[in-house]
Formats: C-alpha cells, structure tokens, sequence
C-alpha cells in the first residue's frame, strides 16, 4: 500500500492537457504519497518545464520529435537534472518502464493508444483517461491487462462511477444495466435544423465541465457518449443492450447501475476530474481530492431525459459500431477525430461531423479486430477516408 515509507511512482502521459492539470493538483496535495517518475506531452515545451520545475521528475518527454531540443535545453537552463526524451517510442518505453508503478494514460486520441497497451502488458496501475484506446483497441487492452495482472482504473467520471457501483469482487453477478448519465452538453435541447451554423466557441462552451476543446466537442455532438458506451462494453463486458444513455443534465449523478434485485446504485459528486483521479490513485484508500463537499440542498432537484437521436445522432452511430463490432468502433473513432478536427478548423459545418463519420462506416469494409496492428491499419485508413471525403465535399 502507497503511502509515506513507499510512494507511488507515476508516469503522467499528457500532463499539459485537462486531465493532466487535475492529476498533478491530486498529486501535489500528497507529496508523501505520490513521487513523479515521468510526465509528457505533444510539444507544449513551456508547460511541460514548468511542471518539471515543480514536480522535479526523472523524465520528461515530447511525442513531437521536434520540440526535442527546446525541451532538453529548458531543463539544462534550469538547472534540473531531468531527462529529455522524444517520440511515440519513448513513451511506450515509459509506461511500461519499472522504474513506475502507475501510468496515467491521458494523451488525447489515437496517439495514446499504444502507450497504454504498453502500460498494460507491464502489468501497471493504469489510469485510464485516453478513451480511444478502449474504444479502438479495447479486446486488445483487456486481454493485456487480464494476462498481466494490470488494474485499469477508469478516469472518465462515468466509468469511474460504474467502477464504484459495481460488486466488490469484479464480478458481474446481479448486474441488470448500466446506465451512463450525459450532461446534454451545451446544445441540450435544441433541434437539429437550429445547429446548422452553431460555432466551435459554442461547441467548446460546456455547461458543467472545463475539458480540452476535441472533447467539448464530442460532448456537444454526444459522440463522446457514444465512445463511452463503446468503452462500457469492454471495461465492464456487458453487450450494448445492456447499456443506456440517460441525459442528467446537473452532472452531479455520474453514472447508475441496475440491479436485478431493483436496486439501483449511483456515485455522485460535484462535477470535478480530480475525485476520479484520486480515487484511481489511492484505491483502495480514499483521500482529499481538493473537490467540495456536495451541498444536495442546494441542488434542490436532479432532471433525466432520454438523449435526442435526431439531433445527435453519433449517439446512435456508436451504438451501431459497438453492435458491429470488429474494426467498426476504430473507424468511427477516426473518422470522429478528422471531423471534429475540421470543424474546429471552421472547415466543417457542426451536422457534418455525424454525416463524415456515417459517411466513412459506408466506405470502409470492417474486418475482424484481430490484433492491435490491424486495428491502427484500420484507424489510418479510415482517416484517409474520410480526408478523401472531406476533398468531394469540397472541403480542403
């Protein structure tokens, strides 16, 4: 057990991002607790120094290989003896490194993915905020992580909340349904025909939570529930009719499960990162997350409705894919990441993120996903896809 005489030490994959920010404010509240091995990100080297100048790590990394030499020689300025690294190489050999017993996986997108599968075949804690290794690779993950002995931890507040609710001993005996709460984001409400023209600013606007702008988008498309529902199946091994979204839009009801007993379990709490993350770190211990007691008075009601197929429909495209299986979840994954990549752009209507990604499901065959290599084949090419789409849509 972590603590004063043996902290863990945590390798911290995109520690410049959101789910990086709340991570190193747990982390620095438990100095005794917590020793900081290695943190990463794509190339915002600022940052990235900072965070070594505070947290004094044995390495720190940059995916972009030419951001390299801006970050060894800020250390070198600084006086720390910190080590440069760069490439997706050196953070597969970080998360799976003995040097750290806990990996945070919370690189964006598909560029996470094979460190994480790396965290897990080491037999890590793993932390798990990068939802597109589940959603792209999960049967590869799971099947690493049981030979392995490694513990997933889900980060996702959603997931972290099943992971709660769900029986002691890891089994699935009683269980009826799991149900996912959504916020709604923060088009909630509102009818297809009235987010024609609706701006990456508004997208980006969430009601409940401060996220990075590709997720505030997949929340305001309810994609991002969508890749939820697909990561459920794998992290808690129910099929997709097993799986319900339902709109919370207090986000303070995080996620539910039903019983076949009638009961119905839920975790609540303010709508804040860092309780999940400090649940991952310290289970099977609870400590101080810095997030404020939950004042219910003050709440006074907690409002449920069904989500809005019509007005989101990459809801349903997920739940398709899931039901698909094979490579359908990565294509529509990858497809998600060029579509949204474009709007933020300005070069994608909003609507025409769920019709790129319907698009590219269409063209694409899906195929068994029968290893990690056929699955990142089929992510690149469902990116050239839908880039080949989005050119005969004149977008360039």
């Amino acid at each position: 057990m972590a603590g004063p005489l043996n902290p863990r030490r945590i390798a911290l994959l995109g520690a410049t991002g959101s789910i990086g920010s709340s991570a190193l404010d747990v982390i620095a509240r438990h100095p005794d607790r917590f020793a900081m091995h290695a943190v990463s990100a794509r190339s915002r080297v600022p940052e990235l120094l900072a965070i070594c100048d505070r947290f004094r790590p044995d390495v720190a990394i940059v995916s972009d290989e030419s951001s390299y030499a801006s970050l060894r020689d800020g250390l070198k300025d600084l006086g720390l003896p910190t080590e440069a690294r760069s490439g997706a190489g050196a953070l597969d050999e970080i998360a799976a490194s003995d040097d750290n017993d806990t990996v945070i996986a919370a690189i964006v997108g598909a560029a996470g993915v094979a460190s994480t599968v790396a965290a897990a075949r080491a037999g890590k804690r793993l932390l798990l905020a990068n939802k597109e290794s589940v959603v792209l690779a999960g049967a590869v993950l799971m099947r690493a992580a049981s030979a392995n002995n490694a513990r997933i931890m889900p980060v996702d507040s959603e997931h972290n909340a099943i992971y709660q609710c769900m029986p002691g001993d890891g089994s699935r005996e009683g269980v009826r349904r799991l149900l996912l709460t959504a916020s709604g984001g923060p088009f909630r409400g509102r009818s297809r025909a009235s987010l024609a023209n609706v701006t990456a600013e508004e997208a980006c606007a969430h009601p409940n939570w401060v996220m990075g702008r590709k997720i505030s988008v997949d929340s305001a498309t309810l994609l991002n529930k969508g890749l939820e529902v697909i990561e459920a199946h794998h992290l808690f091994g129910l099929p997709a009719d097993r799986i319900e979204v339902v709109v919370h839009p207090q986000s303070v009801i995080h996620s539910l499960v039903d019983y076949v007993d009638g009961s119905v379990l839920a975790q609540l709490g303010n709508p804040d990162m860092r309780t999940a993350l400090a649940y991952g770190l310290a289970w099977p211990e609870r400590i101080d997350s810095g997030v404020a007691p939950l004042d219910l008075a003050a709440l006074a009601r907690f409002d449920f409705e069904p989500p809005d197929l019509q007005a989101f429909p990459g809801l349903g495209l997920a739940f398709d894919a899931l039901r698909a299986g094979g490579t359908a979840p990565a294509i529509l994954n990858a497809a998600n990441e060029v579509a949204v990549a474009a709007f933020l752009e300005g070069r994608l209507p909003f609507l025409g993120i769920p019709d790129l990604i319907e698009a590219t499901l269409a063209a694409q065959a899906i195929e068994p996903a029968a290893d990690l290599g056929v699955l990142l084949a089929s992510d690149r090419e469902a990116r050239r896809r839908a880039g080949e789409l989005l050119r005969k849509m004149g977008i360039q």
